[in-house]
C-alpha cells in the first residue's frame, strides 16, 4: 500500500513516515502543498494523509485541485484546525474523513484501513484468495488456516497481490508497491521476493505471464 504523506512539520512527518512504515505502508512525504500536486501526477496511491495548514499551496486547495482532476483517492485530513465550520468544508471539499491533531496513531491507522477497505469495495479486513487469507489489521498471513510468517517485504508483495486478485501486476507495479522515493532498488529485488514468497505459499500460487508480470488466482 503507497501513502501519500503531506506534512510539513518535520517532527510529526518524521515519525509519523517511520510509524507508517513500520506498519507496512510504503510511503512518500512531501512538506508542501506544491510537491503534493506534484506528486499527484507523476504517482498513484492507495490513500492520502493531508494537513491542511501548507506552505505555497493550502491543503484545501490541493484537496479541491485533486477532487476537480477525477483523482478519486480517498483523503485522511489531519490538522491542528479543529472548529466544526472546518471539518464541514474539508469534507464538502472531497475529503473521506477527518482527524484533529493531536491524534492518536493507533486511531488513524484504524481510520486508514477502513478508507482504503471502502476505496475497494471490501467490508472487513480480511482478504481471500483461494487457500490464503490475510489480516490487514493484524498483519497475519494464513494458509488453510495455518500462519504463515513473512518478512515485512513479502507481506507488502503478497497484499498488492491479493488486493488485485487475477491482475496482472508488472515488476513496475509491484516496484512501486514496495519501494518509496529515495529508497535503492536491486535489479532482481521483486523476483527474489517472489521467490521466497512462493516457498512459502505454494509455487503455483503466484503464477507468471512471461514479459508481463505476475499475478495470484484462486
Amino acid at each position: 500500500m503507497r501513502v501519500l504523506l503531506v506534512e510539513d512539520d518535520l517532527m510529526i512527518g518524521d515519525v509519523f513516515s517511520e510509524a507508517l512504515k513500520d506498519e507496512a505502508y510504503t510511503v512518500d512525504w512531501v512538506k508542501d502543498g506544491s510537491q503534493a500536486l506534484l506528486a499527484l501526477k507523476t504517482e498513484s496511491y492507495d490513500i492520502i494523509l493531508l494537513d491542511l495548514g501548507l506552505p505555497k499551496v493550502d491543503g484545501m486547495e490541493v484537496l479541491t485541485t485533486l477532487r476537480s482532476a477525477k483523482i478519486d483517492t480517498p483523503v485522511l485530513i489531519l490538522t491542528a484546525r479543529d472548529d466544526v465550520q472546518a471539518r464541514i468544508k474539508g469534507l464538502d471539499a472531497g475529503a473521506d474523513d477527518y482527524v484533529i491533531k493531536p491524534f492518536d496513531l493507533g486511531e488513524v491507522l484504524a481510520r486508514m484501513r477502513v478508507l482504503i477497505r471502502r476505496g475497494q469495495g471490501k467490508a472487513e479486513n480480511l482478504l481471500r484468495v483461494g487457500t490464503i487469507s490475510l489480516d490487514t489489521a493484524k498483519k497475519r498471513a494464513f494458509l488453510d488456516s495455518s500462519p504463515v510468517d513473512l518478512t515485512a517485504k513479502e507481506y507488502m508483495l503478497l497484499l498488492s497481490f491479493m488486493t488485485n486478485p487475477d491482475k496482472v501486476l508488472s515488476k513496475n507495479d509491484l516496484e512501486d508497491s514496495l519501494y518509496g522515493w529515495g529508497m535503492e532498488v536491486e535489479s532482481n529485488a521483486v523476483e527474489f521476493l517472489i521467490y521466497s514468497l512462493r516457498k512459502k505459499i505454494g509455487a503455483k500460487t503466484i503464477k507468471n505471464m512471461r514479459g508481463l508480470g505476475w499475478y495470484i488466482s484462486s
